[in-house]
């Protein structure tokens, strides 16, 4: 079993009206994708989803993976046309619409319909539109899984945890930034899938896989980047949300955010004056 061999597929929810998989749950379908679709959450949305996530993927050093978006089919035309724009000449990138439904089914089905009969495991990582990984999350994924390839050989699942990152705040004046240790955070979150088994990383709550599966940490290189902002559904909850202490980026911290993330800091500030 090489790891050359694993399909490597990542999902990016784009604002997708599931039932359940939110913190802060709404009282019917048309509710949720009102609070969704709202013109000042969805430019915000596109700005983070450019100027994070889409750079970063597109600049991986290796280009060998699958980036599965889904989206709401009652998406406004308006949004699924300039998200098509954006992943135009981006040929991992797949977009699927679906209907509301059960976040953990829809999330599962549409995993399942884009993995490739291979008799290798598959590796799944997920992301939110906010969020982005290292260029070389795809590279670094892979040497894991070839050093831990006895194990994912003896188990249905195992979880490949990059634990260093970053937590950032994009505005007008660029980043305000914390570099952070953090066990199981989804963004630097991976799991190998036996080609036999069903169940996805979207079937598992990512704080609880050490339940279900042998999960590996490794720290040392900065692997996943979480943004932080108004729109985090994290923090539309009243209580217990939880507070960091950002700093304004250091040009040389913004220089390691080019080299790293493919992130320039320029844009960021362009995006949201």
């Amino acid at each position: 079993m090489d790891s050359k061999d694993m399909q490597v597929i990542g999902l990016c929810r784009f604002s997708y009206p599931a039932q359940g998989g939110f913190q802060v749950e709404h009282d019917s379908d048309a509710a949720r994708m009102a609070y969704l679709w709202s013109s000042e959450r969805m430019e915000e949305r596109f700005r983070t989803f450019q100027s994070f996530t889409l750079p970063a993927m597109r600049a991986q050093t290796d280009p060998d993976f699958t980036f599965l978006i889904v989206i709401g089919d009652q998406m406004p035309k308006v949004y699924k046309d300039r998200l098509r724009d954006l992943l135009g000449n981006f040929p991992q990138a797949v977009l699927q619409e679906h209907a509301p439904g059960p976040h953990r089914q829809v999330m599962k089905d549409a995993i399942n319909s884009v993995r490739q009969n291979r008799p290798a495991p598959s590796l799944q990582f997920r992301m939110d539109d906010d969020d982005a990984v290292s260029v070389r999350y795809v590279e670094c994924l892979r040497e894991a899984a070839q050093d831990l390839r006895q194990l994912l050989r003896k188990n249905r699942h195992v979880a490949i945890d990059f634990n260093q990152g970053w937590i950032a705040r994009p505005g007008p004046d660029g980043l305000m930034v914390k570099r952070t240790v953090e066990p199981l955070w989804t963004a630097g979150l991976a799991i190998s899938v036996k080609p036999a088994a069903q169940n996805t990383i979207m079937n598992f709550g990512h704080s609880k896989l050490a339940r279900h599966m042998p999960v590996v940490s490794f720290t040392g290189e900065d692997m996943f980047l979480r943004g932080h902002n108004d729109h985090n559904d994290s923090r539309q909850k009243k209580r217990g949300v939880r507070q960091f202490d950002l700093a304004p980026i250091t040009p040389d911290e913004a220089e390691f955010f080019r080299l790293n993330y493919n992130i320039d800091v320029d844009t960021v500030r362009a995006l949201y004056a």
